[in-house]
């Protein structure tokens, strides 16, 4: 797994302690949802999306180093990754993977074989 997986890159516009909550998340081809919540932790950088209508109600974990882009004017996180890519990841239970070294080994596991 990369090390970079859990970390914001340092280009991509965002400052460690900025409020991400209610972020529009866009995927390469589409909107996903927007952020319910964020971590900046040392090597558990992530954001907890809520998918909306969009995968039934889902909540969806991304890895901090799949974002590409950060736009605090327009509110919007720009990921590197499609949509049936997120939407085909493990399944985030925020009440059991909150924190779960083993579901982020899996999960970034996961978006490395997928890596474009």
């Amino acid at each position: 797994m990369s090390v970079d997986m859990w970390g914001y890159q340092p280009a991509v516009g965002y400052t460690a302690g900025t409020s991400l909550i209610g972020y529009k998340v866009e995927a390469t081809d589409g909107g996903i949802g927007k952020v319910d919540k964020h971590s900046d932790d040392v090597g558990a950088s992530h954001l907890v999306v809520d998918t909306g209508a969009w995968i039934f109600g889902r909540h969806v974990l991304i890895p901090a180093g799949l974002v590409i882009g950060v736009d605090t004017a327009g509110e919007r996180i720009y990921v590197d990754r499609t949509k049936e890519e997120i939407k085909n990841a493990p399944e985030f239970d925020k009440d059991k993977h909150t924190g779960d070294a083993g579901y982020h080994e899996q999960l970034g596991s996961y978006y490395e074989s997928h890596r474009a």
